[in-house]
């Protein structure tokens, strides 16, 4: 997707073309068989949901064929995990993939085993406190709303309420479990439909996510890229690493691929739709 101006030009596919996704079912399907998948174009030609659908499908507000209201069916699939997991922007991963991405991002480090060392800033430590996990790194699910106030952001709280979430999901530690609207205290619906989060544990159990940590971050980075390499042939080595969101050796940005990486492309503000689009 490219912002031309103030208008908006995607880079979809026609609905005749071969590879153009009509359903969620097909677009689950698909994911399954990438085994992960940016939401939108990105430095990877072809490597999006965007670009296996048609424009005009897009914000149509029909969840039929409107892949903006897939990402919401699919974000409560029981294969799938949804979240800004490349480069800070929203995408999909299988449960197949998931423990391999959580051990590289993590570098083989559980939340509270990366706190007792040290190295998590106190906004995520904040954030993640709210979710109550015990040993297991089970949670629960908490409505993204509710989840800034009760860590304390917000006016005349902390700030970066957004970047910290994304961090956290870059790192793995969050995903988002579903969308649901604020109610008022009639129980009437009102607004945006917000993101819920949880930790991946609480979606499928801290046994199966930890599940990679058997492997080095290095032998999961190279599975990741030997998938890439498996369906988009062409690709470049920094054109994966653009995708992901990790600094190409001799960049400047963010920093490298590790326990403390967490993504480096940020979206500027475009009004409400944009505002929605780095929310969720």
């Amino acid at each position: 997707m490219e912002v031309v101006g103030d208008q908006w030009i995607m880079k979809g596919c026609r609905w005749n073309s071969p590879g153009c996704v009509h359903t969620a079912g097909e677009l689950t399907e698909l994911i399954g068989q990438l085994g992960f998948l940016p939401l939108f174009s990105n430095s990877i030609p072809g490597f999006s949901v965007e670009e296996h659908t048609t424009p005009s499908a897009w914000w149509s507000g029909d969840p039929e064929y409107d892949p903006w209201e897939w990402r919401q069916l699919l974000s409560e699939e029981p294969g799938l995990a949804y979240g800004k997991f490349f480069a800070r922007k929203a995408g999909f991963i299988s449960k197949e993939w998931f423990p391999v991405f959580a051990n590289y991002r993590r570098n083989g480090y559980d939340f509270d085993a990366l706190n007792d060392d040290g190295l998590v800033p106190f906004r995520n430590r904040k954030l993640i406190d709210v979710f109550g996990l015990d040993d297991q790194m089970i949670g629960k699910e908490i409505l993204s709303c509710e989840l800034k106030a009760a860590a304390g952001f917000g006016k005349n709280g902390e700030k970066n309420f957004e970047g910290t979430v994304t961090d956290l999901q870059m790192q793995t530690y969050l995903v988002m479990s579903s969308f649901r609207r604020r109610q008022n205290r009639r129980g009437e619906e009102y607004g945006w439909s917000l993101a819920a989060l949880e930790t991946p544990e609480t979606k499928w159990g801290y046994d199966f996510v930890t599940s990679g940590y058997a492997a080095s971050p290095d032998e999961a980075w190279k599975k990741i890229a030997e998938q890439m390499k498996r369906f988009y042939p062409t690709a470049e080595e920094k054109s994966v690493w653009q995708m992901l969101g990790i600094r190409y050796p001799g960049e400047s940005g963010c920093m490298r691929r590790g326990r403390q990486h967490t993504g480096c492309i940020n979206n500027s503000g475009m009004g409400q739709r944009q505002k929605e689009l780095e929310e969720n």
